[in-house]
């Protein structure tokens, strides 16, 4: 397993190392500096992470902030990624496991990525972390076992992610589809947390739309 972990990191990096190399000197790039992004999609558990975590509906929200006038920019987001939760351990003081449940995350990222511009199309690719937290549901039992009540245990989670993207511009606009690796440094039911994101989405272009440009 850190085997298959440690391929799926490095072959990451490689990919973003191999966008930044593969700049030449005919990437134009776009003179505007910033854009938002709003994307959907679904996130996919990996690994030990799947005993607990099954994909659900899941939201993004972030920056593009060019730096310079080449491809460098900044990248910070929020993830709010959904999960359906199946409880694999009793927890002190319990005495049922949750199924069927829903979990959320709420992680804060900054990035730097790199982006190379072919015509109306931009493919690029970023490597950051950041950290936030992840509610897990849990179910608790009162009165005799009578009464059952639910709860969400909020866990800490750092993270980092590193992850690649297209772009088609329409120009105040653009369509963007993107994935990337998230790899968290808390265990959740004793077991990793890594996933897959994988989101559409648009990303307005705020410097066209402030300047008045066409």
């Amino acid at each position: 397993m850190r085997l298959k972990t440690s391929l799926l990191i490095l072959l990451a990096l490689q990919l973003f190392c191999f966008s930044i190399s593969y700049a030449q000197t005919d990437n134009l790039g776009r003179k505007d500096k910033l854009y938002t992004s709003s994307g959907f999609g679904f996130t996919f558990p990996l690994g030990e992470t799947s005993d607990y975590f099954k994909p659900k509906f899941s939201t993004t929200i972030g920056l593009n902030i060019g730096l310079g006038d080449g491809g460098l920019f900044l990248y910070p987001k929020v993830d709010l990624h959904a999960y359906k939760y199946d409880q694999q351990m009793l927890e002190p003081g319990q005495t049922t496991l949750f199924r069927s449940g829903r979990s959320t995350t709420y992680l804060l990222n900054m990035a730097l990525g790199y982006r190379k511009f072919h015509g109306n199309f931009a493919y690029y690719g970023f490597l950051g972390g950041g950290g936030g937290f992840l509610l897990v549901p849990r179910i608790n039992l009162e009165n005799g076992n009578t009464e059952a009540t639910q709860s969400n245990k909020t866990v800490g989670m750092g993270i980092l992610e590193t992850g690649i993207g297209i772009e088609y511009s329409l120009n105040k606009v653009s369509l963007f589809l993107e994935s990337s690796f998230m790899h968290g440094f808390q265990k959740i039911q004793d077991r990793r947390f890594q996933s897959v994101p994988i989101s559409i989405g648009i990303k307005p272009n705020l410097s066209s739309i402030i300047n008045g440009k066409n």
